[in-house]
């Protein structure tokens, strides 16, 4: 699988990513079996770069993605995970409940612990040692802040400044922000030296608020960005009555909007989801698509999709429809061009 370095730093990622997320129980319960397995597919198929958090099941996707790695040679995988939240032990209430569950936050585990927010330069180091103990790891690759909309200021005075004497000591190797908005991470690229953003849902077939500041700005700094929710919460794969977009129920001029591109999609012979996976690498400063996947299958299918050739007559329906911007890059159509 073809590799790109993080923007100035010297950290490689496969242009495809691993998102762990669903390894940490996203939504439903994964066996350690599954989840063993599916990292051992995303191996097979050529990846070897890796996603996480602490947020992912409170641990529970660092743990797990540590155990799939192990004895696997330190050099050849590139891992990242993400600080801003502190994992904080509950204690059980004595009612004879127990903990309870972390559905509430989106994970189908028990609520050992609750999530504090810290952005200061202790909560980092903290954040980063608890993760590298969960991982099983001497190092991170990658550190990302992650969702820090509500905390931007200390994000930006105490935790960046953090991340910047990790880089420097060399205890990371190339440091970001991640997030579900654009503006934001448009501002770290302008008044700081970050290596990459990691974008999730605003720069899709559906949403390319990315396009406007956030990528220009990227790519004239020579700084990279990862692109992950390609398939904006699943409405992409399947759009129909019901599906989410946002991790909520798709309100109906989005649902419409869906539909349109499957349609244009298909007369292409085309999947949509196809589509969306691609989309993203036409923009220079994309260095790579995360996905997440909860089973070998759905890792296989992601690189199936990857791999179709896409007519460049798709794309200019699209623009024609009024679907995409005229403007918008757009990724080759010849199978050298083909991002794995």
């Amino acid at each position: 699988m073809r590799t790109t370095m993080l923007g100035g730093s010297a950290v490689q990622v496969t242009h495809l990513a691993l998102g762990c997320a669903g390894i940490g129980n996203l939504y439903q319960p994964v066996t350690e079996e599954a989840a063993l397995a599916t990292v051992e597919a995303a191996w097979d198929a050529g990846i070897r770069t890796f996603d996480t958090a602490p947020h992912y099941g409170l641990g529970l996707s660092e743990r797990r993605l540590g155990a799939a790695l192990r004895g696997r040679p330190r050099s050849t995988f590139t891992v990242s995970t993400k600080v801003g939240r502190l994992l904080v032990p509950n204690q059980d209430d004595g009612l004879g409940d127990g903990l309870g569950d972390d559905l509430a936050n989106g994970f189908a585990v028990s609520a050992t612990h609750r999530r504090v927010w810290d952005f200061s330069a202790d909560g980092v180091l903290r954040s980063l040692e608890a993760s590298l103990d969960r991982l099983g790891l001497d190092r991170i690759d990658v550190a990302l802040l992650h969702d820090p909309d509500g905390h931007a200021e200390q994000a930006f005075t105490e935790a960046y400044p953090a991340l910047e004497r990790l880089r420097a000591e060399g205890v990371v190797g190339a440091i970001g922000v991640g997030m579900n908005q654009s503006a934001l991470p448009a501002r770290f690229l302008r008044e700081t030296d970050i290596d990459v953003v990691l974008l999730a849902g605003r720069y899709t077939l559906l949403d390319q608020d990315g396009l406007a500041e956030l990528l220009p700005e990227a790519a004239a700094r020579g700084r990279s960005v990862l692109i992950g929710g390609v398939f904006n919460s699943g409405l992409l794969t399947a759009p129909s009555p019901g599906a989410t977009y946002d991790y909520a129920p798709a309100d109906r001029p989005v649902l419409e909007r869906a539909l349109r591109l499957l349609e244009v999609t298909e007369r292409h012979g085309v999947p949509l989801r196809a589509a969306a996976l691609r989309f993203p690498f036409g923009h220079r400063a994309v260095a790579g698509v995360l996905t997440g996947a909860r089973s070998p299958e759905e890792v296989r299918d992601t690189l199936e999709q990857l791999r179709r050739p896409i007519p460049d007559a798709l794309w200019d329906e699209l623009r024609a429809e009024g679907l995409l911007p005229p403007d918008t890059p757009v990724p080759a159509a010849t199978p050298s061009k083909d991002p794995s």
